[in-house]
Order: C-alpha cells, then structure tokens, then sequence
C-alpha cells in the first residue's frame, strides 16, 4: 500500500512543493500550481502540445493552427512554466529512484475545454478531436521522455485527468450558443482515443465522479484508475470491484479536499465497509494506493494541503489493520 497525491496543489512557490512532495508521499510527483498564471491544468496541457498552436482567449484556450512557429505569446509562457518546473524536478529529485507521477489532461476533457479556430469546442468535429489527441499523445510521450531524461532513476508513471469525459459519454457538454448539447460519444469511442495515452508508461485514469467510466479506462488499457470514493454510488463501486479483481491498480481518494482534516479511522472506514460488503479479498487492500479526494489547490492553504498529504501514511496504517483482520 502506497499513498500519491493527484496534481494540484495551493500556493505558487514550485521549490516548496517540489521538496513536500518528495517527502510526504510514496510516490511523488510534479505539483501542478493553477494559482500561478498558466498553472491550471487545461494550460499545463496545451503547453505539452507540439504539433498545435493555440492562443487563451476570454472564454479559454482555442487552436489557431498547426506548427510550433505560430504558438501564441500564451502558448510560449505556458510551456516555460513547465520547463521552469521540470527544471526544479530535476534539481530536487537528483539521485531518486522509485515510481514518479505527471499529471496530463485527457483527450476528452482537452477536447471538450479547449474550441477550434472558428470557435466552438473541439469535440464538435470527429475529426479535430482526433488530431488534438493524436497531437497530444505525441507531445505526452516527449514529455515523459523529457522526465525519464531529467530523473533517470525514475519510473515515470502518466496520470491522465478525465473529470469531463462523463459529460461527453452523457452528451451533456453544452454548445458554445448554449442551448443544446454536443452529440454523446459512445465507449468505444472513448477507448480508442484514451488507449493513445497507455502504451508508453504505465497509466493511471483519474476521474472524480460518482459513476467513472472505470470501464473504458480498462478497456483502453490503464493499468490503474483514480476515484473519489465519498462520491462512488453503487454503480461505481460495482465497477470499482470488478476492476480490482481483474487486478487493476485502484487509487483511493479518501482524504477530503477542503474542510475539517478527518480521523485516519474515519477517512478509511466507508472503504473498508464497502470492500467488505462486496465481498472483495481483504488482501486487496494492501495493493491499493491511497489518495487525497481529488486535487488539493482548493484546500485554505499550503500547511493545510501538507496536513492532508501526511494523513495519507495514517490512513495505510489503518488500512493495513484491516487487510489483516
């Protein structure tokens, strides 16, 4: 049992964060600031894009073309943040060996945040969509390469953020008009463009929603999914079971984002109430790898964000206890 955090974190300060990370979790990774300007998630992601030029507009990130020579002024700081970050990456993890985790946008949220040229979301067009996750398996696979070269004792492992792809399954992403909906993509849609992402590195899903399509992050091949388990309903916790005895690697958000910091007891104890209830091996939970709920840049402040991450250890304590019972 081993604990991660999954990306955001409050506060700008890269070197802080950069240090408590490779301290307080079993498997660091690259902190994601969105309170710095282009910190945020959909901008960390464009900046990855190497085949794509796009410029931040009121209303987000569209696509202005393709080639490098025409990135955007917006672009170009987005993609020196990052290499700012991985910079400091690589000054503090000199001499690490172990599992170490980057955080991308997945196709579907990408597709369904950032618009074409011409406006509207790039999930409008069956085409774009695909050439935006072509683009950006592609610049994902430099982006690890660049990571591996940097830490060359890591094992790097690719978390890919799906929090939008529920909607797109549901075709409930709006049109730019706002009054109607963009078509439904079905499963094996969704597999094809998400299985670009999971041959290169071992590869985590993360969606917190109450019914993941743990299903098609299967399906296209990740090795683990990431889920808040306060919100799970009981379909998601069928799907949760059957993907752990199929030995996929389950990432347990337990530790809340924002609030009062729980009990280690009380974070563990509807996990293990539902492992028991449906019956799984209590073994498994001694594979499973413990998370907060969901990214930390909402927490009140960086001390209170650190408070979390350290109850991460408390909760595989408890845990343990119970996988031996």
């Amino acid at each position: 049992m081993t604990t991660t955090g999954l990306g955001s974190l409050p506060g700008d300060d890269i070197r802080e964060w950069m240090r408590a990370v490779l301290e307080l979790v079993d498997t660091p990774f690259l902190p994601e600031l969105p309170a710095r300007p282009y910190g945020d998630m959909i901008s960390r992601t464009v900046a990855v894009l190497t085949e794509l030029a796009a410029d931040l507009q009121p209303v987000g990130w569209r696509l202005t073309g393709g080639g490098d020579a025409r990135a955007s002024l917006d672009q170009r700081r987005a993609r020196a943040l990052l290499h700012e970050d991985l910079d400091v990456l690589e000054e503090y993890a000199d001499g690490y060996q172990g599992l170490l985790k980057v955080q991308v946008t997945g196709p579907w949220t990408l597709a369904a945040s950032v618009e074409r040229p011409r406006g509207d979301k790039m999930l409008a067009d069956h085409g774009a969509r695909r050439d935006l996750a072509q683009a950006l398996a592609d610049g994902v696979q430099q982006h690890v390469a660049d990571v591996r070269k940097r830490v060359p004792g890591a094992e790097v492992v690719l978390q890919v953020d799906e929090p939008g792809l529920p909607a797109v399954l549901a075709g409930a992403v709006p049109t730019a008009s706002g009054w109607s909906k963009h078509r439904s993509v079905d499963g094996p849609g969704a597999v094809e463009l998400l299985s670009l992402f999971t041959t290169g590195a071992p590869t985590v899903v993360h969606c917190c929603a109450a019914r993941p399509p743990i299903e098609v992050f299967t399906k296209s091949g990740a090795t683990g999914v990431a889920v808040d388990v306060s919100l799970l309903n009981t379909a998601g916790w069928d799907q949760v079971a059957a993907a752990a005895e199929a030995g996929t690697a389950l990432y347990a958000g337990l530790v809340p984002t924002t609030g009062a910091v729980p009990d280690p007891r009380k974070a563990a104890g509807p996990l293990v109430r539902r492992w028991r209830e449906l019956g799984l091996d209590p073994a498994g939970l001694n594979q499973l790898v413990i998370t907060p709920a969901c990214g930390l840049a909402a927490a009140s402040s960086p001390a209170d964000a650190r408070a979390r991450l350290k109850l991460l250890r408390d909760i595989v304590d408890v845990l343990g206890e119970a996988a031996d019972e």
